[in-house]
């Protein structure tokens, strides 16, 4: 039994709740080993970089927020923070450097507005993925957020659900343009159309198995199931519970969901899911993805005539409680005070009248949140980094912008939209691993000394072709060792040759 499988079986993750108190009482040090990792199952992070400061994680289903929420997001951030607080690829928010006798009346603020941080942490099933712009796009089959809603409320505070072997990633969209890399997931549920007794159905299609980090990518396995959205929540949760009572536990970077579908096969795995779910499932249905994908950015029709949504790029995703602020103003002024996150680490402004964009346009805010970013920007994103992470071997948001805004002035015009992601680790918080240019943090000695340095991966892909999910492509490391300081020479380099050539001149 490893360490962390032994502190569960001590006393359940949510159990350390009752103990907050006494901790806050007689302060941070006394909190056992054991308590340290159960704080996560809360969603509080004691980070080794900051002695006696906490990270927490907020919930945030299928990334929808709204105005009210940031607001007591930058108010707490303020008050017991560093002013900021950090985006992430999960579309959940983080916040940092408050005690832990701050914790209780965070939480309290929280709720009111109506968030929790419980189960964003440790081997608990994290923040539920879905398309940021679901209900508004014409560009999907149909609003899957209430399912996302719907499996959330199943296992958020149930204890059925609080010991997994190890952590669980999940995204259900009914988006056409793949944007929440369901190739990576441990079950994606991807938009689908099927025939059932001669009339047809919209809902989804299932695979499991996707992962980054521990041992690499691997694409999620296709289990050639379909599922209604009235039925698919439940099915996620059989899913969830079969890996509970079958997922490997004894090594920790052998525990993902991905080493038992290769130890059992799609076969197996689907007819023991059938078998829990007490009834014949039905095959898989005709996908209904386009190729591609999309991340949403910039001013876009909405399926209402008249209005749109606004997407801007948040550099790395590091936003201060001053820019959280301004943001709730302009979803408030602008829209109806909706707020959505992306997987990019962005946000989206919706509902935004036809009349009123003009004026949104020449707000301050969007000189620093860009509708149209540079095609360097645009698609950059970063891990936390070393200076709030203890995996974390560099900087990567400080060197993902000192980088992009070198590469900005190197390669100019006629880019493709593109990935850059950075990852301090090979846990690949920053999804490098299937980004077009992937960045690998790492210390490298060189003449001497010890300095910050990446490997380069090229050609990542998280949906290669319309409606296949296991055509996502990991990147290629094409160069190793690569100091940072000559990085953007390096990229400019590739970024040169994602550029389009020019025309055939006529004869």
């Amino acid at each position: 039994m490893n360490k962390i499988e032994a502190y569960k079986a001590e006393k359940n993750g949510l159990d350390v709740r009752v103990d907050l108190p006494r901790y806050a009482a007689e302060g941070w040090e006394t909190i056992s080993d054991g308590d340290r990792e159960r704080l996560k199952w809360l969603g509080v992070f004691l980070r080794r970089q900051t002695p006696g400061h906490f990270m927490m994680r907020l919930r945030v289903p299928n990334g929808i927020s709204n105005a009210a929420q940031f607001r007591a997001i930058a108010g707490i951030s303020s008050d017991f923070g560093k002013d900021f607080a950090d985006l992430t690829t999960r579309q959940q928010i983080q916040l940092r450097w408050f005690r832990i006798d701050q914790v209780q009346e965070i939480w309290d603020r929280l709720e009111a507005v109506g968030i929790v941080s419980l189960q964003t942490g440790m081997d608990n099933v994290r923040g539920i993925m879905g398309c940021p712009v679901a209900g508004l796009t014409p560009n999907e089959l149909f609003d899957a957020s209430e399912v996302v809603r719907e499996y959330s409320s199943i296992f958020v505070g149930n204890r059925e659900y609080t010991n997994l072997p190890r952590k669980f990633n999940v995204t259900i969209t009914g988006c056409l343009d793949n944007c929440t890399h369901a190739v990576t997931q441990d079950i994606a549920l991807t938009p689908a159309l099927r025939t059932i007794d001669g009339q047809e159905f919209r809902g989804f299609n299932v695979a499991v198995g996707g992962k980054q980090g521990s041992g690499g990518f691997r694409p999620a396995t296709d289990l050639d199931i379909f599922v209604l959205p009235r039925d698919a929540a439940v099915l996620c949760s059989k899913i969830t519970l079969l890996y509970c009572d079958y997922g490997p536990r004894e090594a920790r970077n052998k525990s993902r969901l991905a080493f038992l579908v290769e130890e059992w096969g799609a076969a197996r795995f689907r007819s023991e899911l059938e078998a829990r779910a007490g009834h014949p499932l039905l095959t898989a249905g005709r996908s209904a993805a386009k190729e591609g994908k999309s991340d949403h950015i910039g001013i876009h029709p909405q399926k209402e005539a008249g209005l749109n949504y606004v997407g801007l790029v948040v550099p790395v995703g590091r936003i201060t409680a001053a820019q959280m602020m301004e943001v709730a103003r302009l979803a408030d002024t602008y829209g109806n005070g909706e707020i959505r996150l992306t997987g990019e680490q962005n946000l989206i402004i919706p509902n935004v009248p036809d009349g009123v964009l003009p004026a949104l346009k020449r707000e301050p805010l969007l000189r620093e949140f860009r509708p149209d970013p540079s095609p360097v920007m645009r698609g950059l994103v970063s891990c936390t980094g070393i200076d709030y992470c203890h995996f974390a071997l560099v900087d990567t948001k400080g060197l993902a912008l000192e980088t992009s805004r070198e590469l900005e002035k190197e390669v100019a015009g006629n880019l493709p939209a593109l990935s850059i992601n950075w990852s301090g680790c090979p846990n690949a918080c920053g999804n490098h691993t299937v980004a077009d240019i992937g960045l690998l943090g790492k210390k490298e000695r060189i003449g001497g000394e010890v300095v910050e340095a990446v490997d380069v991966f090229l050609g990542g892909k998280a949906a290669a072709a319309a409606g296949i999910i296991t055509d996502g492509e990991s990147a290629v490391k094409t160069l190793e060792n690569v100091p940072c300081n000559e990085l953007p020479k390096a990229l400019s380099k590739a970024l040169e040759s994602l550029r389009p050539a020019p025309a055939a001149l006529s004869a």
